[in-house]
């Protein structure tokens, strides 16, 4: 794939991809003005906003999305400890007011409000708020802009085309409040990953998707790699980030997992990568609601294994703390 240095409209008047924006990006250079909504182009737009969040104690996902039809909302909270899992994702349909998700260049403010959840990423020339207000959990975290990023679109074809952005090496310190108990966030082994995503999506897709992050023999280290959804496609979304520096690989890679072992390893090979996550929880999150239906395994885990970066340097991946996932989506 080809890289963009210059910002790019994802979409051309009228809704069509912009061949212009087919390739990728180390920082965040698509807007997506151009995007039409509605039923008269099918209801086929998707805008979201997903971040995650693994410390020591906590994993944290909280998602603002608008699906064109409706709008949901989602915020998960595991206690590592003790395997308390907390979940909210309300959904509204249509999606009215309920998910505002901006179609420029950032910095950008994302809202959410429905169902007694309140979410807000708001960025700042530092980096990025991350407020969640719920009855049982309360999220007040800062991200702070970090090194590059991976940006792509995956094309389809002319009329259903996907951007998605994987910022997958950001820090992140603050607190998270759960049933009254605060716990404070911050230090190395604590990390945040932003998942935006804007197009015009199929009805039916599925993809895997596994990200990573932490400091192995003094190298900070982000992964981020994906496959099934670009398959047929000449884009990946497949990197490495080495103390910041973005190294982007072509070619789809081989993912392997028993899903009906919630612990069982996952593994993801290819030229460049050998990795194994080994969970230490699995998640099954499942929404059906006629038009909308979801179901995704995401184990969070530790890394093992290498990556090789362009000049043919060996990073081992031991001990990078992050998640894998299958997602199957009718939306």
């Amino acid at each position: 794939m080809d890289e963009i240095k210059e910002p790019v409209q994802l979409a051309l008047p009228g809704g069509k991809l912009n061949p212009a924006a087919t390739g990728y990006t180390r920082s965040p250079l698509h807007a997506f003005g151009h995007l039409p909504s509605g039923l008269r182009h099918g209801w086929r737009s998707k805008r979201w906003e997903y971040w995650g969040v693994v410390t020591p104690e906590l994993v944290v996902g909280m998602t603002i999305a608008h699906l064109d039809y409706a709008a949901t909302l989602q915020l998960y909270v595991l206690e590592r400890a003790t395997g308390k899992e907390i979940r909210c994702d309300p959904l509204a349909l249509p999606a009215g007011s309920a998910a505002l998700l901006p179609d420029t260049l950032p910095p950008l403010t994302a809202v959410g409000s429905m169902g007694g959840l309140h979410l807000r990423f708001h960025d700042d020339a530092g980096g990025t708020h991350l407020r969640a207000e719920a009855e049982r959990v309360a999220v007040e975290l800062f991200a702070p802009l970090g090194g590059d990023v991976l940006g792509v679109v995956v094309p389809w074809s002319d009329t259903r085309y996907q951007y998605t952005l994987k910022d997958v090496a950001r820090e992140v310190s603050g607190t998270v409040t759960v049933d009254g108990q605060e716990y404070s966030v911050g230090g190395p082994e604590s990390f945040a990953v932003l998942d935006r995503g804007r197009g015009r999506w199929p009805y039916s897709k599925r993809w895997n998707w596994a990200a990573g992050f932490g400091t192995v023999d003094g190298t900070r280290l982000g992964l981020q790699v994906g496959g099934l959804w670009t398959a047929g496609t000449p884009a990946t979304e497949n990197a490495l980030i080495v103390d910041g520096v973005l190294h982007h690989y072509d070619g789809e890679l081989e993912f392997s997992y028993d899903l009906a072992d919630p612990l069982a390893p996952w593994q993801v090979r290819g030229d460049w990568i050998d990795a194994t996550l080994t969970p230490f929880h699995r998640r099954l999150a499942a929404t059906n609601a006629v038009l909308v239906a979801a179901k995704t395994w995401q184990a969070f885990g530790s890394w093992s294994g290498w990556a090789v970066a362009p000049d043919g340097t060996r990073h081992r991946l031991d001990g990078l703390q992050g998640w894998i996932e299958e997602a199957r989506n009718r939306w």
